[in-house]
């Protein structure tokens, strides 16, 4: 069989070779090699970073595990927590005007000491009305007693005439009886007879009179004894009397019951006060944290668990208490108007509770006052 043979025109053999022809050729040639590259893992083709990366994810994790089970798993803080103390209100007890104040704006006073006075004149004229009523009712209690004497004295007399009476009348009982036998016997006269009958009814009546007599007597001395017993309850009377107005005269001073801090300081020399008004407020020196922890961070929380504390006004002083106690009670629901939850949309939220937190030391370099902010950190469990 014969072969065909191509013949190749002459312009088409001589015509040089084309680059596109050639890039056509080359790609897919490249795209073969760069699937090959893609296939091949990122492990392969750089194991040793590979290898520090994984090293160093393990380590992290290792030290992340150990930074929270030593720095955070034991630990409770909120920032929901505050100085706190029993401040009061310094007022007066008596009515009257400030004769003298004895301190300034936010100084430090100890127990005893003279905050403010009142004008003692009035209660020192009430205290020498009331010595004097003292005295009137001694004087008064003096009279019932020398009267009470005197009422003896003539219930003896009267007694004693009681007794000579009762003598004579029963000498006039036996004479009658004597001429009443002599007149029936024929030796007696009548007239003797009737003599002696009335001499008894004369004897009689002194007996009476005198058994009278000791009763009028005993009745003055008991009258007597009422008007001392009267006249010692006069005497109760003006002692308390006295004691309440010389308990006024104490009261024109004020003193600090406590040691403490004299605060809002209103009253001034001059002034007239009720009592009852306040002229200052007054925080004692003992105070202590209140810290509104969620219920859900009082698992482990107990009474006696070391805290350390920092003060926001005062970042750079350190503090260290412990827990106190714990109220067994959300805050709310002592409130003065706690929240009513048995409705139909209730919804559940996180209550807290306040924990009361006590400090060894206050810094005595800074004023420390109630609802001062405070960040308190407890340490609910023991360090792993």
């Amino acid at each position: 069989m014969a072969q065909v043979q191509r013949t190749v025109p002459d312009d088409e053999a001589n015509r040089p070779a084309d680059p596109e022809d050639k890039d056509r050729t080359e790609e897919p040639q490249a795209s073969a090699h760069k699937q090959d590259e893609e296939k091949r893992s990122l492990v392969r083709r750089h194991p040793v970073w590979t290898a520090l990366a994984a090293i160093v994810l393990i380590a992290l994790a290792v030290a992340a595990y150990f930074v929270w089970s030593i720095y955070f798993h034991p630990y409770e803080t909120t920032d929901d927590a505050f100085v706190d103390a029993r401040s009061f209100s310094l007022a007066a007890k008596v009515s009257g005007y400030i004769d003298e104040v004895a301190v300034t704006d936010n100084q430090h006073v100890a127990a005893g000491a003279v905050i403010a006075k009142i004008a003692p004149r009035d209660y020192q004229i009430a205290v020498g009305q009331a010595e004097a009523q003292v005295e009137s009712a001694n004087a008064a209690i003096a009279n019932a007693a020398a009267q009470i004497e005197v009422a003896t004295a003539a219930v003896d007399e009267a007694r004693a005439q009681e007794a000579s009476t009762l003598a004579a009348l029963q000498f006039a009982k036996d004479e009658a009886a004597r001429q009443r036998q002599l007149l029936q016997g024929g030796a007696g006269s009548l007239q003797t007879s009737q003599q002696a009958e009335s001499n008894l009814r004369q004897a009689q009546a002194a007996h009476n009179q005198a058994q009278a007599s000791v009763t009028s007597a005993m009745k003055n001395r008991t009258a007597a004894e009422a008007q001392r017993n009267s006249a010692a309850a006069s005497l109760k009377q003006a002692q308390a009397q006295r004691e309440s107005a010389e308990q006024n005269l104490g009261y024109t001073t004020l003193t600090a019951a406590q040691p403490g801090r004299v605060v809002r300081l209103s009253g001034s020399k001059g002034q007239f006060v009720e009592a009852g008004q306040a002229i200052a407020m007054f925080v004692p020196d003992e105070v202590w944290v209140t810290a509104n922890f969620k219920e859900t961070q009082l698992a482990d929380m107990r009474p006696g668990q070391p805290v350390d504390l920092t003060i926001d006004a005062y970042p750079d002083h350190v503090l260290h208490g412990r827990v106190d106690s714990v109220q067994p009670g959300s805050g709310t629901a002592f409130s003065l108007l706690p929240a009513e939850n048995a409705t139909g949309n209730y919804v559940k939220v996180t209550q807290r509770v306040p924990v009361k937190i006590v400090v060894d030391q206050w810094p005595t370099d800074v004023a420390i006052g109630p609802g001062m902010s405070v960040v308190p950190t407890v340490t609910v469990r023991p360090r792993s």
